[in-house]
């Protein structure tokens, strides 16, 4: 696997780690929460944008989006307690069939 495709990875994880520490800044009121989050949008940010120097925009962007929105929703489920049921395991798998039918997908 790549350097870009490492930087990638790490940009989508932490776009999960600000979508959630966005629950807990309660609409940036709270001090740390949106330090904390804010940090964790720059940093996303950061490698983004490493990795999009080897990478299609186009498939960085959605494979990040994908990453971060996969990982909030099993957050959601974890720590929030949110539902789970067929369709949403469903459509959350075929999510990750598509981050990685883009990785396979693309040179670099």
């Amino acid at each position: 696997m790549s350097t870009a495709w490492i930087y990638l990875i790490i940009a989508g994880l932490f776009e999960a780690v600000w979508a959630i520490g966005l629950k807990y800044t309660q609409g940036f009121t709270k001090l740390w929460p949106s330090v904390i989050t804010v940090i964790a949008m720059a940093i996303s940010l950061y490698f983004l944008a490493l990795a999009v120097k080897n990478l299609p925009i186009g498939t960085a962007y959605a494979v990040w989006t994908g990453i971060g929105a996969f990982s909030t929703a099993v957050l959601g489920i974890v720590l929030f307690g949110e539902p789970v049921h067929f369709a949403r395991v469903f459509f959350l798998l075929l999510l990750l069939v598509a981050i990685i039918g883009l990785k396979f997908s693309t040179q670099s």
